[in-house]
């Protein structure tokens, strides 16, 4: 088995503090995809509705799964860190338009603070 550490070109670079995604290979790979905030890829945060930056979280972890070598069609497990809940219903509408059925496993949590006090986070885990 071995692991690979991935960062999309098309993403910031923090690669100084985590990867965008850990790539295990082995009979069937698996992809853990960084947290992605509303970030565009020189690092500066997006402002603008919680459905905006729903977009852009959504279109980062894209671009790390295709640096992975897979795609939204092969997310197992998504897990959405929103600062408030009430969020919640606004972050459905963007989810159920852009990440395509069957609709993978997801968890949904509210958490106290999110990296640069962003407003939502959105990390995956998928096939290669």
């Amino acid at each position: 088995m071995s692991v690979e550490h991935l960062n999309s070109n098309e993403n910031a670079d923090f690669s100084h503090i985590l990867s965008h995604a850990t790539k295990i290979a082995s009979t069937s790979s698996l992809v853990f995809v960084s947290g992605q905030v509303p970030i565009d890829s020189s690092g500066t945060l997006i402002q603008g509705t919680i459905q905006e930056k729903t977009t852009v979280c959504l279109g980062n972890v894209g671009n790390v799964l295709r640096a992975a070598g897979t795609g939204w069609e092969q997310v197992v497990k998504v897990n959405i860190f929103l600062k408030n809940m009430d969020d919640f219903a606004a972050v459905n509408q963007v989810y159920e338009k852009l990440v395509p059925a069957p609709k993978p496993a997801r968890t949904c949590i509210q958490a106290a603070k999110l990296p640069n006090d962003v407003d939502i986070e959105i990390e995956a885990i998928a096939t290669a």
